[in-house]
């Protein structure tokens, strides 16, 4: 945790990646679970770094899994799970995936079209939303940031749940973000990379310090 501030660092794909990650004091790490994605790793690659990865929580990223894929990645041992859907699926299947892993262990991740927020049968199937950038062709990934004034209403207006903001987040955006979002849980990806997949540890670095100022200029 940063200054009250958790972190997930995401599309990691290899050990020493994650290791700086942990050494900059990250919550989460996150593998992407998604053959489309330039930061995809298999389940295999996974389970061989598995046993030497730093003790913080594991999250598996997924897009609408089937029964199989979700059971095989509850079976790895992950900690958590964000699924990223078209926000219109039936509730019945993102219900299935809360019983297969748990509500307190899902991370919803609705694609939500401009203008449409979370639709209200998906709140009890979770404890945990992440609002990623709306890309019409991608589930996230894209670089680009995202409405934080909606993720603010949304975290005001449901304040049970736990939100997660992400999209286009880095070193240089992190203050507006936090200011503008009120998040307490963020989630970076491509703003600290060098290339898809390749964390970049000065750019993680800046950011990590960017979060402690922003929180220094909060409290002040």
């Amino acid at each position: 945790m940063i200054d009250g501030i958790r972190l997930k660092v995401c599309g990691l794909t290899s050990l020493v990646d994650a290791e700086f990650a942990d050494r900059c004091g990250v919550d989460f790490l996150g593998f992407i679970f998604f053959p489309k994605s330039p930061r995809f790793v298999s389940l295999e690659t996974f389970q061989a770094m598995a046993k030497r990865l730093p003790g913080r929580k594991r999250v598996a990223v997924i897009v609408e899994p089937t029964p199989a894929e979700l059971g095989a990645l509850y079976a790895a041992g992950f900690d958590f799970f964000q699924v990223h859907f078209r926000h219109d699926l039936p509730a019945s299947q993102v219900a299935s995936w809360a019983e297969t892993v748990g509500v307190d262990r899902l991370w919803l991740a609705p694609k939500l079209p401009p203008g449409i927020d979370v639709p209200a049968p998906l709140l009890p199937l979770t404890d945990h939303f992440l609002l990623d950038t709306f890309h019409s062709d991608k589930f996230g990934g894209t670089g680009a940031t995202g409405d934080w004034a909606k993720f603010a209403q949304h975290q005001k207006t449901h304040p049970d749940k736990t939100w997660i903001l992400s999209g286009g987040l880095n070193p240089d955006n992190i203050g507006g973000a936090l200011r503008a979002s009120g998040a307490r849980v963020i989630d970076v990806n491509s703003g600290v990379e060098s290339a898809p997949g390749v964390k970049d540890q000065e750019k993680l670095k800046q950011f990590v310090l960017a979060v402690h100022q922003a929180r220094a200029e909060t409290t002040a």
